[in-house]
């Protein structure tokens, strides 16, 4: 779950050998200093570098399974999350607010998003990101995570944070909001405005981080992303899915019902209906906040489960 990775992960490992590390480590330095990174800086943060055989064993041995949302959501879903989640809110209701009023990014999206990417910033990785990243980008023969690399000296050489402080997960996404590098130089924020953003440590400038990427992806302000609905088990399958836009009128025609409590929308907005386990499963009507959420992770059962989490934490 991780913001501007997008579908890296995903993709097939390389055909080919790589180079051995020292010729690769060359190589992407002169790189770096083509791109204006001081040599003091490629130096600091890649000069003793040698690859992180715990990346290598994670990357290479991902489990591969495929959950049903009903199972997908059961476990990060989970009662303990929710808590954590309710006590996080009370302690920083204020800076919810000032951010919302900022951004127009609604509180339960921001507290679903940080629920899930680090269980509210208890769980942002340990890895040194260039360390990783250097050690991906040659694994792969990335160009992707070459150029992660590069934006993460540039972090470095700006002076926004140490090297010490660039702390991940395996696969380079940083801090609280799991920002790759290149997300965190053109979207995160300092909430305050008082020098670089501080994503590791402070709720404020995570928190309104994650704000600003979802304004940029087009966040409607006022508007949910999904909400459950009852679906009857007539409903034509072919005519779900997120590509499958009709309005809400349109849905409740056919039989489909918002429950009791539900934001009080007109019937000509425009929805997509969700069937995540087929018919007799659940289902959820998805507007355009849904689309922005999948920016940040293009996992249809991960925005679902963003929005779920972020009802239940304030419910």
């Amino acid at each position: 779950m991780l913001a501007g990775l997008g579908g890296a992960l995903a993709l097939p490992r390389a055909g080919w050998a790589a180079p051995s590390f020292p010729a690769f480590l060359a190589q992407l330095q002169a790189q770096a200093r083509a791109a204006g990174i001081p040599d003091s800086v490629v130096q600091a943060t890649t000069g003793t570098l040698v690859p992180n055989q715990q990346v290598l064993k994670l990357d290479h041995h991902q489990a591969e399974f495929t959950l049903t949302w009903a199972q997908y959501s059961s476990r990060v879903l989970s009662q303990t999350r929710i808590a954590t989640g309710q006590q996080k809110y009370q302690a920083t209701q204020n800076l919810f607010a000032a951010i919302t009023s900022r951004y127009g990014v609604s509180t339960d999206v921001m507290l679903g998003i940080w629920g899930l990417e680090t269980n509210f910033g208890a769980n942002q990785g340990n890895f040194n990101v260039i360390d990783a990243l250097t050690t991906l980008a040659w694994d792969r023969q990335s160009r992707y995570f070459g150029g992660e690399v590069i934006k993460a000296m540039q972090i470095v050489a700006a002076g926004d944070a140490p090297v010490a402080n660039l702390l991940g997960s395996y696969a380079g996404a940083m801090g609280q909001p799991q920002f790759m590098p290149s997300t965190y130089l053109t979207t995160a924020v300092s909430f305050a405005g008082n020098g670089a953003p501080d994503i590791w440590n402070s709720d404020a400038d995570a928190l309104a981080s994650m704000a600003h990427f979802l304004a940029k992806a087009g966040w409607q302000a006022d508007e949910p992303s999904s909400e459950p609905v009852l679906a009857p088990s007539t409903i034509n399958v072919a005519q779900t899915g997120r590509e499958n836009t009709q309005t809400i009128g349109y849905w409740e025609q056919l039989g489909v019902q918002r429950l009791p409590g539900a934001a009080s929308l007109p019937s000509s907005m425009p929805a997509a209906l969700l069937l995540p386990d087929g018919p007799g499963g659940q289902a959820f009507l998805v507007y355009q906040n849904f689309t922005a959420i999948r920016r940040y992770n293009p996992s249809d059962f991960y925005a679902l489960a963003v929005g779920a989490l972020g009802r239940m934490i304030l419910s």
